[in-house]
This record gives structure tokens, sequence and C-alpha cells, in this order.
């Protein structure tokens, strides 16, 4: 399928005074969290909540900032989500993905709001 890339908007709630940063997320619907890098960290002054152990893909353990709360935007839909801070870009993965109930079109290699709940974010819940 290819890489797939989102246009998403990065805000902290806790100080609306601060512009919210758009940024090119690669969408990886393997990674559970929201990864950050430590500037997107900084300039949206978000505070670390913890230290979290990860595994990486080459099996590697770190200990790494988790940030929070961020406010993620992308079309009508947005989330609140914790991010884990590392690497060099935006990670988004599936836990702010199917909050905001968005859906991958493969042949666009684009991500979208899910066509059977086109107006509000359908969750389900049992």
């Amino acid at each position: 399928m290819g890489h797939v890339f989102a246009d998403i908007a990065l805000s902290n709630p806790r100080q609306p005074e601060l512009e919210p940063i758009m940024v090119n997320a690669l969408v990886d619907t393997g990674a559970i969290s929201l990864c950050i890098p430590e500037h997107i960290k900084v300039q949206l002054a978000l505070e670390e909540v913890e230290k979290r152990e990860i595994t990486v893909a080459d099996g590697s353990r770190l200990k790494v900032s988790y940030v929070g709360p961020i406010q993620v935007r992308f079309g009508n839909r947005s989330s609140f989500v914790g991010a884990l801070v590392l690497g060099d870009q935006v990670l988004f993965g599936a836990i702010p993905m199917e909050d905001m109930d968005l859906v991958i079109n493969p042949l666009r290699r684009t991500i979208t709001v899910n066509p059977e709940s086109p107006n509000y974010a359908h969750n389900l819940v049992k």
C-alpha cells in the first residue's frame, strides 16, 4: 500500500493562546499512540506526565516522555490524547484515529472521516 500521510492540527488545550501546529503526520495503524518529536513538545509547551517504556521496531526498549493533553484535529473531528515523545516526525497511531472515526483509503493513500458517519464520530461501546 505504501506510506499514508495526513495533515493534522496539534494544540495544547491548557494553553489556548498558543497557535495550533499543522503537521504532515505518518499514519500508522500498527502504532497505538500519537508520537511527536521533541520540538513539537517544546512549541506547544506540553508537560511531561510520566516516563513510559516502549519497544521499537528493532526490538530495543527505550524510556521516553509521555506528554499531554494534546488536541488533535482532522477535518470535522477532534480528539484529546497523550503522546510519546520520540523520533523526528509525527506518527499518527490507532488510538486517535479510532477516537475520531477515521478510515484509510488505501487507493489514494489518504485518510478520511468515516463515510458511514460523516457528521459525527461514531464509537462502538458495548
